[in-house]
Protein backbone atom coordinates (compact mmCIF):
# COMPACT_ATOMS: atom_id res chain seq x y z
CA UNK A 1 0.00 0.00 0.00
CA UNK A 2 2.32 2.40 1.18
CA UNK A 3 5.13 1.74 -1.81
CA UNK A 4 2.18 2.23 -3.94
CA UNK A 5 0.71 5.78 -3.31
CA UNK A 6 4.21 6.84 -2.87
CA UNK A 7 3.58 7.11 -6.49
CA UNK A 8 -0.06 7.68 -6.90
CA UNK A 9 -0.33 10.73 -4.36
CA UNK A 10 3.05 12.43 -6.11
CA UNK A 11 4.30 13.36 -2.59
CA UNK A 12 7.48 10.65 -2.75
CA UNK A 13 10.30 11.68 -4.87
CA UNK A 14 10.41 10.38 -8.13
CA UNK A 15 13.41 7.82 -7.59
CA UNK A 16 12.85 6.70 -4.06
CA UNK A 17 9.11 5.84 -5.78
CA UNK A 18 10.61 3.81 -8.27
CA UNK A 19 12.74 1.68 -5.93
CA UNK A 20 9.77 1.30 -3.91
CA UNK A 21 7.92 -0.09 -6.80
CA UNK A 22 11.07 -2.21 -7.76
CA UNK A 23 10.65 -3.48 -4.27
CA UNK A 24 7.14 -4.50 -4.77
CA UNK A 25 8.08 -6.22 -7.88
CA UNK A 26 10.51 -8.49 -6.46
CA UNK A 27 9.51 -8.77 -3.19
CA UNK A 28 5.83 -9.43 -3.03
CA UNK A 29 4.86 -9.97 -6.69
CA UNK A 30 4.68 -13.93 -6.31
CA UNK A 31 4.87 -15.12 -10.21
CA UNK A 32 4.95 -19.27 -9.44
CA UNK A 33 1.74 -18.59 -7.37
CA UNK A 34 0.37 -15.32 -9.00
CA UNK A 35 -0.32 -12.88 -6.43
CA UNK A 36 0.59 -9.63 -4.96
CA UNK A 37 0.83 -10.08 -1.45
CA UNK A 38 0.53 -7.40 0.87
CA UNK A 39 3.26 -7.74 2.68
CA UNK A 40 5.47 -10.82 3.43
CA UNK A 41 6.65 -13.10 5.73
CA UNK A 42 2.88 -12.98 7.39
CA UNK A 43 2.74 -12.34 10.99
CA UNK A 44 2.77 -15.81 12.97
CA UNK A 45 5.14 -16.85 16.14
CA UNK A 46 6.57 -13.64 17.32
CA UNK A 47 5.56 -11.52 20.03
CA UNK A 48 5.01 -8.83 17.67
CA UNK A 49 1.18 -7.18 17.53
CA UNK A 50 0.41 -5.43 15.00
CA UNK A 51 -3.47 -5.60 15.72
CA UNK A 52 -6.27 -7.40 14.16
CA UNK A 53 -4.05 -8.77 11.13
CA UNK A 54 -2.36 -11.12 13.35
CA UNK A 55 -5.82 -12.70 14.51
CA UNK A 56 -5.68 -14.13 10.84
CA UNK A 57 -4.36 -17.36 10.42
CA UNK A 58 -1.13 -16.65 8.54
CA UNK A 59 -1.59 -15.95 4.65
CA UNK A 60 -5.01 -15.31 5.36
CA UNK A 61 -6.84 -12.00 4.10
CA UNK A 62 -4.39 -9.19 5.40
CA UNK A 63 -2.17 -11.32 7.58
CA UNK A 64 0.31 -11.68 4.25
CA UNK A 65 -1.96 -12.73 1.60
CA UNK A 66 -3.06 -10.97 -1.49
CA UNK A 67 -5.07 -8.24 -0.42
CA UNK A 68 -6.60 -7.54 -3.89
CA UNK A 69 -7.19 -3.53 -2.88
CA UNK A 70 -3.57 -3.01 -2.54
CA UNK A 71 -2.51 -5.21 -5.73
CA UNK A 72 -4.82 -2.83 -7.86
CA UNK A 73 -3.11 0.14 -6.71
CA UNK A 74 0.01 -1.68 -7.48
CA UNK A 75 -1.25 -2.00 -11.26
CA UNK A 76 -2.13 1.88 -11.43
CA UNK A 77 1.46 2.77 -9.86
CA UNK A 78 3.19 1.24 -12.19
CA UNK A 79 1.35 2.28 -15.22
CA UNK A 80 2.01 6.28 -13.36
CA UNK A 81 5.77 5.20 -13.93
CA UNK A 82 5.15 4.56 -17.05
CA UNK A 83 6.21 0.68 -16.58
CA UNK A 84 3.57 -0.80 -18.49
CA UNK A 85 4.29 -4.18 -19.09
CA UNK A 86 4.36 -5.01 -15.31
CA UNK A 87 1.45 -2.94 -14.95
CA UNK A 88 -0.35 -5.06 -17.67
CA UNK A 89 1.48 -8.14 -16.22
CA UNK A 90 -0.09 -7.63 -12.85
CA UNK A 91 -3.29 -6.76 -14.11
CA UNK A 92 -3.73 -9.91 -15.93
CA UNK A 93 -2.88 -11.35 -12.71
CA UNK A 94 -5.52 -10.23 -10.68
CA UNK A 95 -8.21 -10.68 -13.08
CA UNK A 96 -9.87 -13.68 -11.83
CA UNK A 97 -10.90 -15.20 -15.32
CA UNK A 98 -7.37 -16.41 -15.35
CA UNK A 99 -7.69 -18.46 -12.47
CA UNK A 100 -10.27 -20.62 -14.01
CA UNK A 101 -7.86 -21.86 -17.25
CA UNK A 102 -7.62 -25.64 -16.13
CA UNK A 103 -9.56 -27.91 -13.86
CA UNK A 104 -6.98 -27.99 -11.12
CA UNK A 105 -6.95 -24.20 -11.43
CA UNK A 106 -10.66 -24.62 -10.82
CA UNK A 107 -10.41 -26.52 -7.71
CA UNK A 108 -7.32 -24.58 -6.13
CA UNK A 109 -9.75 -21.16 -6.40
CA UNK A 110 -12.48 -22.59 -5.36
CA UNK A 111 -14.89 -19.43 -5.55
CA UNK A 112 -16.64 -17.75 -8.86
CA UNK A 113 -14.42 -16.59 -11.87
CA UNK A 114 -16.33 -13.91 -12.87
CA UNK A 115 -16.52 -11.51 -10.05
CA UNK A 116 -13.28 -10.05 -7.60
CA UNK A 117 -12.07 -11.77 -4.66
CA UNK A 118 -10.97 -9.82 -1.72
CA UNK A 119 -8.25 -12.10 -0.74
CA UNK A 120 -6.71 -14.86 -1.96
CA UNK A 121 -4.93 -17.21 0.43
CA UNK A 122 -1.10 -17.35 -0.04
CA UNK A 123 0.37 -19.88 2.55
CA UNK A 124 -0.19 -23.86 1.96
CA UNK A 125 -1.97 -25.52 1.78
CA UNK A 126 -4.49 -23.17 0.65
CA UNK A 127 -2.10 -20.77 -1.72
CA UNK A 128 -3.79 -19.95 -4.00
CA UNK A 129 -8.12 -19.84 -2.76
CA UNK A 130 -9.80 -17.22 -3.22
CA UNK A 131 -11.28 -15.39 -0.05
CA UNK A 132 -14.20 -13.08 0.07
CA UNK A 133 -16.26 -12.73 -3.63
CA UNK A 134 -18.83 -10.05 -4.09
CA UNK A 135 -18.18 -7.64 -1.22
CA UNK A 136 -15.18 -5.96 -1.75
CA UNK A 137 -14.87 -2.38 -3.29
CA UNK A 138 -11.27 -3.67 -5.26
CA UNK A 139 -13.55 -4.29 -8.11
CA UNK A 140 -14.12 -1.05 -8.53
CA UNK A 141 -10.70 -0.32 -8.11
CA UNK A 142 -9.64 -2.97 -10.57
CA UNK A 143 -11.52 -1.28 -13.12
CA UNK A 144 -10.36 1.90 -12.87
CA UNK A 145 -7.01 0.59 -12.88
CA UNK A 146 -7.72 -1.62 -16.37
CA UNK A 147 -9.90 1.65 -17.79
CA UNK A 148 -7.65 4.34 -16.60
CA UNK A 149 -4.27 3.59 -15.81
CA UNK A 150 -3.63 0.90 -18.63
CA UNK A 151 -5.84 2.13 -21.30
CA UNK A 152 -5.49 5.64 -20.78
CA UNK A 153 -9.66 6.67 -20.17
CA UNK A 154 -10.20 9.34 -18.20
CA UNK A 155 -13.59 11.44 -18.36
CA UNK A 156 -13.07 14.67 -16.24
CA UNK A 157 -16.28 16.22 -16.40
CA UNK A 158 -17.42 17.57 -19.62
CA UNK A 159 -13.90 16.41 -21.28
CA UNK A 160 -12.35 13.23 -22.22
CA UNK A 161 -8.69 12.66 -21.97
CA UNK A 162 -6.20 9.72 -23.23
CA UNK A 163 -3.13 9.05 -22.45
CA UNK A 164 -2.60 4.97 -22.46
CA UNK A 165 -0.11 3.27 -21.16
CA UNK A 166 0.15 -0.17 -22.74
CA UNK A 167 2.44 -3.20 -23.50
CA UNK A 168 4.44 -2.65 -26.87
CA UNK A 169 3.59 -5.50 -28.47
CA UNK A 170 0.04 -4.55 -28.54
CA UNK A 171 -0.56 -2.86 -31.91
CA UNK A 172 -3.82 -1.11 -31.44
CA UNK A 173 -7.42 -1.16 -28.72
CA UNK A 174 -10.67 -0.21 -29.36
CA UNK A 175 -13.83 2.10 -26.57
CA UNK A 176 -16.80 2.21 -27.40
CA UNK A 177 -18.01 5.13 -25.14
CA UNK A 178 -21.92 6.66 -24.74
CA UNK A 179 -21.88 10.21 -23.44
CA UNK A 180 -25.72 10.37 -22.63
CA UNK A 181 -27.02 10.80 -26.25
CA UNK A 182 -24.11 10.85 -27.92
CA UNK A 183 -21.77 7.81 -29.36
CA UNK A 184 -17.68 8.03 -28.81
CA UNK A 185 -15.93 5.44 -30.80
CA UNK A 186 -12.23 5.04 -30.31
CA UNK A 187 -9.85 3.93 -31.61
CA UNK A 188 -6.03 3.96 -30.63
CA UNK A 189 -3.16 2.93 -32.94
CA UNK A 190 0.35 1.53 -32.05
CA UNK A 191 2.27 1.21 -35.25
CA UNK A 192 5.73 2.39 -33.88
CA UNK A 193 5.38 -1.01 -31.00
CA UNK A 194 5.76 1.53 -27.75
CA UNK A 195 4.23 2.08 -24.39
CA UNK A 196 2.95 5.30 -24.42
CA UNK A 197 3.11 8.96 -25.74
CA UNK A 198 1.04 10.52 -28.11
CA UNK A 199 2.07 11.25 -31.61
CA UNK A 200 -1.09 12.56 -33.05
CA UNK A 201 -4.81 12.89 -32.56
CA UNK A 202 -8.00 13.55 -34.36
CA UNK A 203 -11.49 14.24 -33.91
CA UNK A 204 -14.15 13.27 -36.84
CA UNK A 205 -10.99 13.07 -39.17
CA UNK A 206 -10.00 16.72 -38.05
CA UNK A 207 -6.38 16.33 -36.22
CA UNK A 208 -6.37 17.75 -32.44
CA UNK A 209 -3.33 20.30 -31.80
CA UNK A 210 -0.09 18.97 -31.20
CA UNK A 211 0.26 16.97 -28.17
CA UNK A 212 -3.56 17.19 -27.51
CA UNK A 213 -5.89 14.72 -26.25
CA UNK A 214 -7.93 16.45 -24.41
CA UNK A 215 -11.75 16.11 -25.92
CA UNK A 216 -14.45 18.56 -25.28
CA UNK A 217 -17.31 16.18 -25.08
CA UNK A 218 -20.51 17.18 -26.71
CA UNK A 219 -24.25 15.59 -25.99
CA UNK A 220 -25.63 16.23 -30.06
CA UNK A 221 -26.98 13.01 -30.34
CA UNK A 222 -24.63 11.66 -32.68
CA UNK A 223 -21.62 9.22 -33.31
CA UNK A 224 -18.15 11.28 -33.06
CA UNK A 225 -15.03 9.35 -34.14
CA UNK A 226 -11.74 9.42 -32.07
CA UNK A 227 -8.21 8.22 -33.40
CA UNK A 228 -4.92 8.91 -31.33
CA UNK A 229 -1.71 7.19 -32.63
CA UNK A 230 1.21 6.06 -30.29
CA UNK A 231 4.58 7.35 -30.86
Amino acid sequence: IAQSWSVISGAANPERATRAMAAVDSQLINRDDGLALLFAPPFDQTLLDPGYIKGYPPGIRENGGQYTHAAAWSVIAFARLGQAEKAAELFSMLNPINRTATRAAVHRYKVEPYVIAADIYSVAPHAGRGGWTWYTGSAGWLYRAGLEAILGFHVQGSQLRLAPCIPASWPRFDIAFRYHATRYEITVENPEGVSHGVAGAELDGRPLPEGETLIALVNDGETHRVRVVLG
